[in-house]
């Protein structure tokens, strides 16, 4: 089980470490050719993905398949740069939020799809995502028309496909930078979840793995319930703003809450509070898509998810490191430590975005 994890820990690496250095070049090339192409080429190699780790005779194969997997992935920002160019700019936050949704719905169905289809051989499970994966490609090849007009679209550029060239280009778009160490934040903290929930519901709790299942199952539907049912409606009212500003501070509070819930039914409660959190991410998407003008979208997008990358190289590392340090003692013993860093880590990100909708409102509109 000991080298299991340890393999797994670094087939997580190969993903998030091949995602950070290919979402800018996919950004990139999206803002060349158009978002059409990138994505339908994206599914295509992703359902070659599962194919190569379907058919796997030893873990380099598993290794080739996770970085296949992680620049593929990738394109998860030129998915957010389609929908910025079809979306008004009243309506970008709902419709990253229906991102979101369709994420975690994913989330439900995905598991319970390999639980049922793993019963008939360990390697079916990938075979099916594959299939997945080459169906949806298809799908896309009829059903997908192209969202950036040629009109829109500007030469690629090696040194702007990478993440320091995303970053250095940004910079003439100063208010890019503050947005995305709120985002940077808010990703660092949120990473606690898929990295400690499961050691401190188990420690605390005494839950099995099918507590464990139900409790994410829970959340997944409570997230996806918020971003594609409410998000549109609560950031109508609240604006783009009002809507991050609310769900940092839901965030944060959720996070104290998982840390000092005294029982299971009460820790059932803060993650449906804190589902409403899920507004966080489509209304900072949406802020920093109105700060870059059209032909840099799937750049800005690139460069957002290669900051998320960052996070889920780092904040694994971070959370569970923290949740060994005070689980059992030998000093103070508080298990709920990673969720009550998380909550530090939410507030932090809070006070940034303040000072950053503060410089918002004296800046002038996207440049050219």
């Amino acid at each position: 089980l000991s080298s299991a994890s340890t393999v797994g820990g670094w087939l997580l690496f190969a993903f998030a470490i091949t995602q950070f250095f290919f979402a800018p070049i996919m950004g990139n090339l999206s803002d060349r050719f158009g978002r059409r192409p990138v994505l339908l080429s994206s599914l295509a190699a992703f359902g070659l993905d599962y194919t190569i780790t379907g058919f796997s005779p030893n873990l380099s194969w598993l290794f080739v398949g996770r970085i296949i997997a992680g620049a593929t992935g990738a394109s998860f920002s030129t998915a957010n740069a389609y929908i910025a160019d079809i979306s008004k700019p009243e309506d970008r936050a709902k419709n990253f939020g229906l991102i979101g949704a369709a994420f975690g719905l994913g989330f439900i169905l995905g598991p319970a799809l390999g639980g049922i289809v793993g019963g008939f051989g360990t390697r079916i499970p990938f075979f099916v995502a594959g299939g997945l994966a080459f169906a949806n490609a298809l799908f896309g090849a009829f059903a997908l028309p192209e969202s950036l007009p040629e009109s829109s679209r500007r030469p690629f550029q090696w040194a702007r496909a990478n993440p320091a060239g995303t970053l250095i280009h940004l910079k003439k778009y100063p208010m890019i930078y503050a947005l995305a160490a709120v985002n940077f934040l808010w990703q660092l903290a949120h990473q606690v979840l898929p990295s400690t929930w499961t050691f401190y519901t188990m420690l605390k709790f005494n839950w099995n793995q099918n507590d464990v299942g139900y409790s994410l199952a829970f959340v997944g539907l409570c997230m996806t319930i918020v971003q594609g049912g409410l998000s549109g409606p609560i950031i109508k009212k609240l604006g783009e703003r009002g809507a991050a500003i609310g769900g940092l501070l839901i965030g944060a509070i959720g996070f104290f809450g998982y840390a000092l819930s005294p029982s299971p039914w009460i820790i059932y409660i803060f993650a449906a509070i804190s589902s409403l959190s899920g507004l966080t991410y489509p209304s900072l998407n949406a802020l920093m898509s109105g700060q870059v003008p059209a032909t840099s979208q799937g750049e800005l997008q690139g460069g957002n998810s290669s900051l998320i990358s960052i996070t889920s190289i780092l904040g694994p590392l971070l959370m569970t490191q923290t949740f060994h340090m005070f689980a059992t003692g030998p000093g103070i013993v508080f298990p709920g430590a990673p969720f009550a860093l998380a909550g530090i880590l939410a507030i932090g990100a809070l006070m940034v975005l303040f000072i950053s909708l503060a410089r918002i409102a004296r800046a002038p509109g996207p440049q050219g």
